[in-house]
């Protein structure tokens, strides 16, 4: 997640103008990252100090059925095989996929279209369900590598990625072993929604102007990180979508999340469920419903005193690392219950 444009004084003024590009289109979104790759990677972040020389990470770019370029990563540890991989669905970045691999776990990641590195249109979700449909494609191919099938397989979504997550769940009800849901968007809090009449006025207007980006929202960064330090950092994140959100876009997640609601009770898989308490971006209380109401016989809920949205990225490093040794000891009980049962 970032909130605004920003100015950074270490950089040159050929740097900046790649970084101040209009990002619509994948191109400038390609050169930006390229271009401050190493910048990005070298900020204070605790998860971004987790030694990467045991991990193999690979970068690709498929062609997927509907003839976009999706781009993809995986991190796996070097020296041994995964015991376990987890299929990651994102919200607005990513940053414990090293912490994850180096804990033994194969991690993979996609960037959805109009998202990150892949094609489309930044910040346009014409369909939620095709993205969907999207994410499940590329992640069956995972699954179905020779050198991964006979693992287990996890889901994990954070945000925007739990509600893809639970939409994949109920696309496949038996394909999955578990998923891990942080801050899942299966309600967007009425904090952060428009009041009832101008949601009605956005949504007549999203048939007629569907990219444009109109819907009023507060600053995401504030509201979702809770340390000012790493709220700062969201400004490294060059290539995230910092604008109103598009209509369209808007409307497909409000959409989602109104079925993810209605349907609770036929979330059957395996789940852990984290939330901040204080977040008000998702609604806490409704993961609180998922997990009352989801039927899965092995679910776990952990919400955590004044945190905010973004658990894994926002906090302060001992809230951060709680939590990452929260989601390692169920991925550590869940794949030995999975393999001596095989």
């Amino acid at each position: 997640m970032a909130s605004r444009p920003v100015r950074f004084p270490e950089i040159d003024d050929e740097l900046r103008k790649i970084i101040d590009a209009n990002m619509d289109e994948v191109p400038a979104r390609r050169r930006a990252r390229e271009a401050f790759k190493d910048i990005q990677l070298g900020i204070d972040h605790i998860l971004f100090k987790t030694p990467c020389d045991d991990l193999k990470m690979e970068e690709s770019y498929e062609v997927n059925s509907r003839g976009l370029e999706i781009f993809t990563k995986s991190w796996l540890p070097k020296s041994s095989s995964p015991k376990a991989v987890v299929c990651f669905c994102h919200g607005y970045g990513d940053r414990l996929a090293r912490k994850l691999a180096s804990s033994g776990y194969g991690f993979f990641a996609m960037d959805y279209p109009g998202y990150g590195l892949s094609e489309g249109l930044h910040g346009y979700i014409p369909s939620f369900d095709r993205l969907v449909d999207d994410v499940i494609e590329h992640y069956s191919k995972v699954k179905e590598n020779p050198e991964f099938r006979t693992l287990p397989s996890f889901l994990f979504g954070e945000s925007l990625g739990g509600a893809v997550a639970l939409k994949v769940h109920l696309k496949q009800p038996n394909a999955w072993k578990g998923a891990i849901l942080v801050a899942p968007m299966c309600k967007i809090a009425d904090d952060m929604t428009p009041p009832w009449l101008l949601k009605q006025i956005l949504i007549g207007v999203a048939n007629i102007l569907p990219k444009q980006k109109l819907v009023p929202q507060k600053d995401m960064a504030e509201a979702a990180f809770r340390d000012p330090k790493n709220r700062r950092l969201t400004e490294y994140h060059v290539i995230a979508y910092k604008h109103k959100p598009r209509l369209k876009t808007a409307l497909e997640m409000l959409r989602a999340t109104q079925e993810i609601e209605r349907r609770l009770e036929e979330v059957s898989l395996p789940l852990l469920i984290l939330h901040g308490e204080a977040d008000t971006v998702t609604d806490p209380s409704v993961s609180k419903a998922l997990y009352e109401k989801a039927s899965s016989s092995d679910k776990k809920l952990k919400l955590y005193e004044g945190a905010y949205h973004a658990l894994v990225a926002g906090e302060p490093d001992e809230m951060i690392i709680r939590v990452l040794n929260d989601i390692i000891s169920w991925l550590d009980e869940h794949s030995r219950e999975t393999s001596s049962c095989s």
